[in-house]
């Protein structure tokens, strides 16, 4: 019956999607084919990069030309060294400071894109400065002060330090890159990429790389590309061929149970599960944990339930993040996470995502699943799709042009769980009431002390995370 529903569905709204292949070309073999300097070439055997991916053989020559760059590739496919790459190497050329600016939707990516500049310049002496929210002013007013060469940031905070700090300017400045370009050019960031685009100077190389791009192209003549070159990389809305996808409908009411069942069927791999709201990573993280799996929860804005050292660490620049830092270390092996986690960020030994909560925006789900099968491995993406999802279900499988076959469970093996579940996901719901009672009062609960022991502090404590 419900296979029924889906198929029924999809016949009444689905529409063909025409899914352009790309033609194989000649493999580059190497960096230096490229153009790319000899001190580079180095730096990249050094990362263990010993061939270009695609969308660096099509961008890195005409960046070193001098071309701007409108740069469409999925995800997982090495667009930060696509730009970094021709940056640094105009760097080596003729050094300054406040050589180039790179503008991320996230702070999670604009850190993860400035280990990637400072591991490339490593041996050239690159200096960056990182400028996001979450870690207070002065630390980065100072690292300004030091005159770096690359300056990564959110757009907010790099307003806020335009307008603020002494003596900071990007007058000089010779490169712009806006990074997951279409969230930038989206309404949330609008004010402040005006702001910016005004103060520094209109003769510079401007790149824009996303793993989607649609009507928002439109509006890239604010940021003054001239004449820019147009690489695409892949189908629009393609996902790599090392990608297993599968979907499952299932009753809303059981939701919990066939997540904890694919978790437990898949207990050796490193897991991402998606959800809707902040709320729901909190009380999903501590349910699986209540049931002992190794889960930890990280969102945009970490709900007031949780306490302090969490929010600290979770926003602090200077810990990268120490939620999603546990996950890649691999002392949790589940990260519970809003869509504050699809972007671009690189965790090498994703196995598994799971949708929990199908995206109401279909390309975001082109974000998600990239986060597993990565540069040439391999990966799973399993969506859970209730009756009341189905509509956006139908859509994304609109937009990546195929049907998904669904992922094989029997219903009564996964309804044995049920009970523990159930029980498991009270106990949650108590705890995270008693916290919001509490926290105040007597300064944290077991609930506190539990996500304390996952983020490695003792006795909850957290004195070197000052409030900033």
């Amino acid at each position: 019956m419900k296979e029924m529903m889906v198929e029924e569905k999809r016949e009444v709204e689905e529409e063909e999607v025409k899914v352009v292949e790309e033609e194989e070309e000649e493999r580059i073999q190497s960096f230096k084919e490229l153009g790319v300097c000899s001190e580079l070439v180095e730096a990249c055997d050094n990362l263990g990069w010993k061939a270009p991916t695609r969308i660096q053989m099509e961008a890195i020559p005409h960046a070193i030309q001098g071309n701007d760059i409108i740069g469409l590739a999925q995800t997982g496919s090495g667009k930060t060294a696509a730009f970094a790459l021709p940056i640094l190497q105009a760097l080596l050329q003729a050094p300054q400071p406040f050589f180039a600016c790179v503008l991320s939707p996230t702070r999670e990516l604009a850190i993860q894109i400035s280990e990637q500049f400072e591991a490339l310049g490593s041996g050239i002496g690159v200096k960056c400065a990182v400028l996001v929210g979450g870690v207070a002013q002065t630390d980065q007013s100072i690292a300004l002060a030091k005159r770096p060469h690359i300056v990564v940031a959110t757009p907010g905070r790099l307003v806020d330090h335009l307008s603020n700090t002494k003596g900071f300017t990007l007058r000089m400045l010779k490169y712009l890159v806006l990074d997951e370009a279409d969230r930038l050019l989206n309404e949330d960031f609008e004010k402040s990429l005006d702001e910016i685009l005004n103060v520094i100077p209109r003769e510079r190389k401007t790149y824009l790389f996303s793993a989607t791009m649609t009507k928002k192209v439109k509006k890239l003549q604010r940021a003054c590309l001239r004449n820019p070159v147009k690489i695409e990389a892949a189908s629009k809305y393609s996902t790599v061929d090392t990608l297993k996808q599968q979907y499952r409908f299932v009753p809303a009411k059981y939701k919990e149970c066939y997540l904890v069942y694919i978790l437990t069927e898949m207990s050796g791999s490193t897991s991402m599960v998606f959800t809707r709201t902040c709320d729901a990573t909190g009380l999903l993280a501590l349910m699986l944990r209540n049931l002992g799996l190794r889960a930890i929860p990280i969102s945009g804005h970490m709900t007031q339930v949780w306490p302090l050292s969490v929010l600290r660490i979770c926003h602090s620049e200077a810990k990268r993040l120490g939620a999603l830092n546990k996950f890649k270390g691999g002392e949790c092996n589940i990260l519970i996470c809003t869509d504050v986690a699809s972007r671009g960020l690189d965790i090498p030994s994703v196995d598994m995502v799971i949708n929990y909560d199908i995206p109401t925006n279909s390309k975001d789900y082109i974000h998600r699943v990239g986060r597993t099968a990565r540069a040439g491995r391999s990966g799973v993406a399993i969506s859970l799709v209730n009756q009341y999802e189905l509509e956006w279900y139908i859509q994304i499988e609109k937009l990546i042009g195929k049907k998904l076959p669904e992922f094989p469970a029997q219903e009564e093996e996964v309804l044995l769980l049920l009970e523990r579940v159930t029980e498991a996901k009270r106990i949650s719901q108590m705890k995270l009431k008693e916290t919001g009672g509490k926290k105040k009062r007597r300064g944290g609960d077991d609930v506190d002390e539990d996500v304390d022991r996952y983020l490695g502090l003792k006795n909850g404590k957290a004195k070197k995370f000052k409030n900033r």
